[in-house]
């Protein structure tokens, strides 16, 4: 449903920029002195984000409607090409900005200065994009404290043996409806999401290693297995001495 949502939402904005012409909506531009908007090529500009929004969008609906007839298509290529396609756009869009490129296309003097901010977000992004799918493509990592287990990275937390009403493992997942605060890169799930059966449950899983460990605490479930059956099962039979 969200990559639905989102592949509307995309390609409502090409639209509006591209055929509407709602230039108003374009970052940066709408905050222009009125002598610096009449050097902008915005015909140029709102074509690309055009393309831009329509192409990703169509994306991101197609990957919606996989999920919705129960496939599981892979997501790093999809979250790759976004990116790619994002850094495209940033650059590509300087050069419709009269007030920095000549018509010649070279950079005018002294304006170096207006690239600062969009390639400081730039690069700022793709960090952040790097970070993301290195914590998400990681295997999940548990401690068996002596108070309880704890589950390490940004969505891990520490949950007492004395809070835990049922422990089992299971060989499917609930169905997951959506993505509330968390990561999906691939097959590798972290951190909230919405599923069917239980409603809200945190998971640290790769979907494709089951089987699963299922935790029911008093105020929540969690899921998470490791990074094959054998240590899943070998963390499963630990915690089960430790509640017993």
């Amino acid at each position: 449903m969200w990559f639905l949502i989102m592949g509307a939402f995309f390609i409502a904005i090409g639209l509006a920029v591209h055929i509407l012409k709602w230039h108003f909506l374009i970052a940066g531009y709408n905050t222009m002195p009125k002598e610096k908007k009449a050097n902008v090529d915005t015909k140029g500009l709102g074509r690309i984000m055009g393309i831009y929004s329509y192409v990703n969008g169509s994306v991101f609906i197609v990957v919606g409607i996989l999920q919705s007839l129960g496939l599981k298509p892979a997501l790093t290529p999809v979250i790759v090409f976004f990116s790619i396609s994002t850094v495209y756009l940033l650059i590509k869009a300087q050069k419709y900005d009269g007030n920095i490129f000549d018509e010649n296309g070279k950079l005018r003097k002294g304006a170096w200065k207006e690239l600062t901010l969009p390639f400081s977000i730039l690069i700022v992004t793709l960090i952040l994009v790097a970070v993301l799918m290195l914590f998400s493509s990681q295997s999940t990592k548990v401690t068996l404290l002596e108070e309880g287990i704890q589950i390490h990275g940004m969505y891990g937390d520490i949950y007492m043996w004395e809070s835990i009403d049922t422990v089992k493992l299971i060989e499917e997942l609930p169905t997951i409806e959506m993505r509330t605060n968390g990561s999906a890169l691939g097959s590798n799930l972290k951190g909230h999401f919405r599923t069917s059966e239980l409603g809200s449950v945190k998971l640290f899983v790769n979907i494709q290693s089951p089987p699963f460990i299922y935790i029911e605490t008093d105020s929540r479930v969690i899921i998470f297995n490791m990074k094959n059956e054998d240590e899943t099962k070998e963390v499963y039979n630990k915690m089960l001495k430790k509640i017993e």
